[in-house]
């Protein structure tokens, strides 16, 4: 949630019709956030392309700020817990004063998608311990094989076969990840172990989403308040078994004098929360598909800027050379989708046309 390349895949709807009717309430819900946020800041762009530019640069800089915080408290569990505090908070009382429409906790809701909560938080968990040793440039591209683990995965539960270009695509990122890390004189055994742990927890968590339909009929927000909530008490059992509390907020405290430190938290709790809320506006606004590509293209720039940035790269042929096969392969792998839509998109209106008949 807070962290992490973002590829995006959405459930199939259950029938053309329903996707439809379904966008359409979703995109003038979409809609309106988006003029509210460019009235605000008088910001004049179109809505599609200031709810893409939004979440490209809160995901961008979401991954930095979280790199500046672990370098300066390591207690990822306790920062992660701080995360999902401010998120429940901030969505309860904007609900009782009336800023957001999101209902109160439902425990049928409440059951439904706790496991799904559960490892969401996980995949969140790992990729904020890996930034303790794991440089930007190689988290990004380690993150990048969320695609081909996703796709490994729908082969053992009886997946349809994906393209050859989408094949080809994620085996190319894999095979610049595999380069690159060779290349990697600042190799880091457990930030690399935790970063592939979190790709594992995200797969899941997609897998899960995609077969169960357990997220149908929330909102984004309503999502990101169920995630939070019910991770509260799985992290803070989790932070006091581990022997992360109280030495961490021991530790915070320690540091509550020095503004810098507290800018840096404060500006991670507050982009965490821009995060998920930029993607919901970009996947409503304009798609899934859109917000993947810009997930893409914030890498890039993101790998670009990592190696000047908060330190930590030393610079090597075949360490950048694995990086640019793996951007290849993500933007590749973007097209192909986009690609795949295409196709499939007339197919989508033939459907309409005829259930109108």
């Amino acid at each position: 949630m807070m962290v992490g390349f973002h590829f995006s895949f959405s459930p199939d709807l259950k029938t053309p019709f329903s996707a439809a009717i379904q966008s359409s309430i979703s995109i003038n819900h979409g809609y309106q956030h988006c003029c509210r946020w460019q009235f605000l800041f008088k910001i004049y762009l179109p809505c599609s392309l200031f709810a893409a530019l939004s979440y490209g640069i809160a995901s961008m800089a979401m991954v930095f700020i979280n790199k500046a915080i672990i370098m300066q408290y390591a207690h990822s569990m306790t920062l992660l817990t701080l995360q999902q505090l401010a998120t429940t908070l901030l969505i309860h009382f904007g609900r009782q004063m009336g800023y957001t429409r999101a209902k109160g906790v439902d425990i049928t809701t409440a059951r439904r998608l706790l496991p799904i909560s559960l490892f969401y938080n996980a995949n969140v968990a790992f990729a904020l311990a890996s930034l303790k040793g794991v440089n930007i440039p190689m988290y990004i591209a380690i993150k990048r094989l969320t695609p081909l683990a996703v796709l490994i995965a729908g082969f053992f539960s009886g997946k349809g076969k994906p393209t050859t270009q989408v094949t080809l695509s994620v085996v190319l990122t894999a095979v610049g990840v595999l380069v690159a890390a060779i290349g990697d004189f600042s190799f880091d055994l457990p930030g690399y172990t935790m970063a592939l742990t979190s790709v594992f927890f995200q797969t899941m968590y997609l897998v899960l989403v995609e077969k169960s339909g357990a997220e149908e009929g929330l909102s984004s927000i309503e999502i990101m308040f169920y995630n939070s909530f019910l991770s509260l008490p799985f992290l803070l059992f989790l932070i006091i078994a581990t022997g992360e509390f109280p030495n961490s907020l021991a530790l915070l405290l320690a540091k509550s004098n020095s503004f810098s430190f507290l800018f840096i938290l404060l500006l991670s709790l507050v982009m965490g929360i821009a995060l998920n809320y930029t993607m919901f506006l970009c996947t409503i606004v304009n798609s899934a598909l859109t917000t993947t590509i810009v997930g893409v293209l914030k890498g890039v720039g993101s790998t670009t800027l990592g190696f000047v940035l908060l330190g930590g790269v030393q610079v090597h042929g075949l360490n950048v050379t694995g990086l640019v096969i793996n951007t290849a392969g993500g933007v590749w792998y973007s097209y192909a989708k986009y690609q795949q839509k295409k196709i499939k998109a007339p197919k989508v209106v033939m459907d309409l046309e005829a259930h109108r008949r």
